[in-house]
């Protein structure tokens, strides 16, 4: 959408929100909210930059006849620089999802044990990055191993604020999906060798019922008794649910809560949020592009990320990011990690938009 059509947008809304019969319907009221929030920097950005244009030609104009403009016109032609450098940052086009929570899921892999107790250390990580960030987290689904780690853990983290203007959480977790390896020296290993290992984690983003519309018809759900480690039972009752998603195959499970009432409802949300997630890789080629990364089969050879214990290193595959605090990381310092990655995303679409322009 061109910058002209986005003023004229921002200017529509902004009449439509002080008409107090619109805010009698709370969701258009809510929508019309964040899509205003979501336009407000741009138009902001264009009109100071308008400003400083003006002020920067008075200047120039002025230079002639008294030197300290001169220096004013310089200082104002480098605001104005910083400005429009913004503004394309701005014009990018946003991914749809932005704005939404997200359904994070760690499945051990590659490694047995080792792997399932470095499943559950990712989980701690991102539970204490959440709880830094002001997010809210909500474990969903666990299905715990022998040793104390996880085979897979499901858990749903949402941003506190109800705000338009805040930030989704898929914003900033989407690039965390795909195979993260660890190496060290497992707690069974009495030789002290280090051992190397995979963990799967896949992100999507929370669809909410609006988002996905899931025919009962299409449904296959089974109940069965819910298992902990080692395969003992949790509970005497039939509790568990397992649903299958019979056009697409996609298969979700929860057992964690007690009624199968409720597990029923909580593998709903996660199979909702597979379905939307699949729903923009056929339709956005690029969105399929970006979630290549992702894990779909377990496999060392396919990280995106490795933890190295004695090295006490942490390093990103796909944008070359090292540092050597790995201990603050997985105590949930994951911030310079994740700009890293935003940061690479941002430059790839900028060039884009310029190759395109």
């Amino acid at each position: 959408m061109k910058l002209d059509e986005l003023i004229s947008e921002y200017t529509d809304i902004e009449g439509r929100l002080a008409d107090p019969s619109v805010h009698a319907d709370q969701a258009l009221a809510r929508k019309l909210g964040k899509r205003y929030a979501q336009l407000r920097p741009i138009v902001e950005t264009y009109r100071e930059l308008g400003a400083t244009e003006d002020d920067l030609a008075a200047a120039r104009e002025l230079a002639g006849e008294d030197p300290a403009f001169a220096t004013e016109a310089e200082e104002l032609q480098g605001r104005a620089g910083e400005l429009e450098e913004r503004l394309r940052h701005l014009l990018l086009p946003r991914d749809p999802s932005d704005d939404k929570d997200v359904i994070l899921e760690i499945k051990a892999g590659e490694g047995g044990e080792e792997s399932a107790l470095f499943a559950g250390d990712l989980l701690r990580m991102y539970l204490r990055f959440a709880e830094r960030t002001g997010w809210k987290t909500e474990i969903i689904d666990t299905h715990p191993s022998d040793l104390g780690g996880y085979k897979d853990v499901t858990v749903a983290v949402k941003n506190k604020s109800g705000s338009a203007e805040a930030e989704g959480v898929w914003t900033r977790l989407k690039f965390e999906g795909g195979v993260h390896r660890v190496q060290r020296v497992p707690a069974t290993e009495s030789q002290g060798r280090i051992h190397t290992s995979a963990v799967g984690v896949l992100v999507t983003p929370e669809a909410e019922e609006v988002d996905v519309q899931i025919d009962a018809n299409d449904l296959r759900i089974d109940v069965y008794r819910s298992s902990g480690p080692g395969g003992q039972s949790v509970n005497t009752t039939d509790s568990a649910v397992r649903i299958t998603h019979l056009p697409t195959g996609v298969v979700v499970s929860c057992q964690n809560e007690k009624s199968q009432l409720q597990n029923k409802e909580q593998a709903l949300r996660i199979l909702r949020s597979r379905l939307l997630a699949m729903a923009q890789e056929e339709a956005e080629a690029a969105a399929s592009a970006e979630r290549k990364s992702q894990v779909r089969t377990v496999d060392r050879s396919e990280r995106v990320r490795t933890y190295n214990y004695p090295e006490n290193r942490i390093s990103d595959h796909r944008v070359g990011y090292k540092a050597y605090n790995l201990d603050q990381v997985l105590d949930g310092d994951l911030h310079n990690v994740v700009q890293a990655l935003v940061d690479a995303d941002t430059e790839r679409r900028l060039a884009e938009a310029q190759q395109s322009s």
